[in-house]
């Protein structure tokens, strides 16, 4: 299917039928989901061999587990006998995984180790030919990123100069970064883009759709308090992965602390650290102000909060959100339980800005389908163009203020090359 004619980046609009179309849908399966590197888990959630857990690369159900040589492994989540389900639990420690229709058994790599009355098969299969089927599986400084193309570049190559940016949430200690609090499940019926670019560039939103919610949060005082946008905040983008945010360094920490001080607390004397870790501009300047961000196709987070998160996919209009909690590993408890619990209050199936956005997702899906309604573009031309490859601080295309649709249609111009491209041969290595 012919996608180029239903975005248009220099234009600045967007056809409404990518958000509810049954063949686009399908395609992005193929062309997006099927090629791209994906977020499939945190190493602190697999630290044993043997320690798995189950989750999704588009809609194909895959295992993630710690094989005995201490790698991590991601292979689909299908008997090759029948294609029976083999693994129904979310996560745990195991030997090998057995399908309860046959008895076929694999390992924790997806080797084909068994079958029930194995005898009678001797001489009918190869059982190293009858595995599951593998992705490659690269980290990134925590992040267990998984992509079923053999063609796909490394996933630095893939990240490209968007590292900068994510290291300011994982690079800030030694120690590295952990889950914890489990995952927390949310079900939207809405598009999986919409969540995907709120979180790169829709900060115009939050003053708006989060006024009641914010008023809750800081005792009557509105968003703009904690989300002033001064000239120097930002639109970053880099292949399709995108940050937004400003650069006074306090604005989600003052959120986040008027309840639980020690957040700051812990922040203020850890900002020294960071900066030799990170430079004066990351460590003092972007962490802790108010910024969302994104990681092409479906993984995005927000710092200084703390919430993970992928939009997984279930069809056109429905949204399985799993969302996890990120702390530095040398935080205090103390600290790290104010972390959950703040993540929880906000973004979360209760969370007081979750439940805002979610009721703004379905509708917009549901209204984007009305036959007359359908005919009539939307409008994502705010500052369009004014992105710039050449600021001296900042790696990525940027643009000021955050105010804007820019890193919105960076995102979709990936979608684009990705839609349109035959093969990662078709799809540049940099954007």
């Amino acid at each position: 299917m012919d996608v180029t004619g239903l975005i248009n980046t220099r234009e600045g609009w967007v056809d409404r039928r990518i958000f509810w179309d049954q063949a686009i849908y399908e395609q992005e399966l193929e062309r997006v989901f099927a090629r791209a590197w994906l977020f499939v888990a945190h190493e602190s959630e697999l630290p044993r061999p043997g320690d798995f857990l189950t989750t999704y690369m588009g809609q194909d159900s895959v295992i993630v587990a710690r094989h005995t040589d201490g790698r991590i492994r991601v292979f689909t989540n299908s008997c090759t006998h029948r294609g029976n389900r083999i693994c129904f639990a979310d996560g745990g420690n195991a030997r090998q995984f057995t399908c309860n229709y046959h008895g076929w058994s694999f390992g924790t790599d997806g080797a084909l180790l068994g079958q029930h009355e194995e005898a009678h098969y001797a001489g009918w299969i190869d059982k190293s030919q009858w595995g599951l089927q593998n992705a490659r599986v690269e980290t990134y400084k925590g992040l267990v990123f998984a992509c079923f193309d053999a063609d796909a570049p490394s996933l630095e190559d893939y990240l490209g100069d968007y590292r900068w940016y994510l290291d300011i949430v994982l690079d800030q200690t030694d120690e590295g970064t952990e889950f914890i609090g489990g995952c927390v499940r949310n079900d939207f019926q809405a598009n999986w883009k919409f969540g995907v670019e709120n979180f790169i560039g829709d900060s115009l939103h939050a003053s708006w759709t989060h006024d009641s919610g914010a008023k809750a949060m800081t005792y009557g005082k509105p968003v703009p308090e904690f989300m002033p946008v001064e000239q120097d905040s930002f639109h970053a983008n880099a292949n399709g992965h995108g940050w937004e945010g400003g650069t006074d360094g306090l604005g989600t920490l003052g959120i986040m602390s008027l309840r639980r001080p020690v957040i700051m607390a812990y922040y203020q004397q850890k900002r020294a650290q960071m900066a030799r870790r990170l430079g004066e501009l990351r460590a003092t300047r972007l962490f802790g102000s108010v910024v969302s961000a994104s990681v092409f196709p479906n993984f995005s987070y927000l710092p200084g909060i703390g919430t993970m998160r992928v939009w997984h996919p279930k069809g056109p209009r429905r949204i399985e959100l799993r969302a996890w909690t990120i702390v530095n590993r040398d935080m205090p408890d103390e600290v790290r339980n104010a972390m959950r619990d703040a993540c929880m209050e906000t973004f979360s199936p209760s969370g007081v800005f979750e439940m805002d956005d979610g009721e703004n997702w379905e509708n917009a899906t549901r209204a984007n389908e009305g036959v007359v309604t359908r005919r009539q573009r939307l409008h994502y031309g705010l500052r369009v163009g004014t992105s710039r490859r050449d600021d001296p601080d900042l790696p990525g295309n940027i643009s000021r203020p955050m105010y804007s649709d820019v890193n919105q249609l960076a995102f979709y111009q990936r979608w684009l090359d990705f839609m349109t491209g035959q093969s990662w041969r078709d799809i540049p290595r940099v954007r």
